[in-house]
């Protein structure tokens, strides 16, 4: 009974000290248990919701703060305003991880999900309640430009240089109007912040579309969930594609770090077949890029080739392409954006010193 009472009095105290934080990772539980297409309205609607409680949560809890209500309303505006203001700020960045971690390769998220774990480690770090409002507007900011980047394109159907930056430009907008706000709530101490927060909310618009520009932001709101290289591939009459494929080894499968081999027929022909996945109203074109690995030059590309992305698969829009002639060694298939952005690639070994003895067929 002691040992009970010992480990609830712990767990307590831990709770206690770190509850910001368990707020914060409650949000990111949340949404690995809802959210499922960025195209829905339930979707949808959970991630606005994020937005518009971490909007007011903010601005009351800084009007507990300043004392501008007292007694109850404002201890209660003190205390129970942080927990809600964390719980939205995990739930939209994590929202947003899982989105853009359908986008793109794992490299290519990799500045997106240290800007996570770099948020979580100062939701550790900062206590003083002075230096919280720089953090607070810091994450608020990072969520919102990175969730109108996500959604601007699905509601307005278009994707592009254009989208992105006037995407962050609202963002801005939405910023300037929450600081004036807090003009109102705050005004001594936001004009003694006010170069602070200025520069540092201006130094992460210009960091964001420094990684948009040199493509290392996943194209969202696409995402590739399919991509093989197959024998042959032909569209049947029903609209269904009759696919032949060699079945794989499982240290060469789809988790393993070994690339498949690929033994060509004997017209050295292969398809490159991906499914893609877009927003029912969006339209864009992708790109499927066929690359050799040549020692001394490293990879290099053999042709591109675009096609339309659109709505008419609510499932993915299925598409090929099929290169001729291979030659032995090391080949990669890639997809990716019109300006570059990798939605993913399949590295393959081609080997065509010998057929493939377990050659199947299948219609999907």
């Amino acid at each position: 009974m002691k040992r009970l009472l010992l480990f609830d009095t712990t767990l307590f105290s831990f709770a206690q000290h770190h509850w910001l934080t368990i707020a914060f990772l409650l949000g990111f539980v949340t949404d690995f248990l809802l959210l499922n297409r960025i195209d829905d309205t339930f979707d949808n609607s959970v991630l606005f919701f994020y937005v518009m409680l971490a909007s007011v949560s903010l601005l009351l809890f800084y009007v507990g703060v300043s004392e501008k209500v007292s007694g109850t309303i404002g201890a209660f505006l003190r205390k129970g305003m942080p927990i809600l203001m964390q719980y939205s700020f995990g739930g939209l960045l994590s929202g947003m991880l899982i989105f853009y971690g359908r986008s793109g390769d794992l490299f290519v998220n990799a500045p997106f999900l240290l800007l996570i774990i770099g948020v979580i480690i100062a939701n550790e770090l900062v206590k003083k309640r002075s230096n919280r409002l720089l953090y607070n507007l810091v994450v608020y900011f990072i969520g919102l430009l990175s969730y109108l980047v996500l959604i601007v394109p699905v509601m307005i159907g278009e994707m592009g240089d254009v989208i992105f930056v006037g995407s962050g430009v609202l963002a801005l907008v939405c910023m300037y109007f929450l600081l004036k706000i807090l003009g109102y709530i705050i005004p001594h101490y936001l004009v003694l912040e006010k170069r602070y927060i200025v520069f540092t909310i201006g130094s992460l618009y210009a960091f964001f579309n420094v990684l948009y520009f040199l493509n290392m932001i996943p194209p969202i709101p696409l995402s590739l969930t399919e991509l093989s290289v197959y024998q042959e591939v032909e569209r049947t009459a029903t609209g269904g594609y009759r696919i032949t494929k060699e079945h794989q080894p499982w240290w060469r499968g789809q988790f393993s770090v070994l690339p498949p081999v690929f033994h060509p027929s004997t017209a050295g022909v292969a398809y490159c077949f991906a499914r893609v996945y877009a927003p029912t109203s969006l339209k864009t074109e992708i790109v499927h890029r066929w690359e050799y690995y040549n020692e001394t030059e490293g990879w290099i590309t053999r042709f591109t080739q675009p096609y339309t992305v659109s709505w008419e698969n609510k499932n993915g829009y299925r598409g090929y392409t099929m290169t001729k002639n291979l030659v032995e060694g090391k080949w990669r298939c890639g997809v990716e954006t019109v300006r570059g952005q990798v939605l993913g690639r399949m590295t393959f070994i081609v080997d065509s010193s010998t057929e493939s003895t377990s050659l199947v067929t299948v219609v999907e």
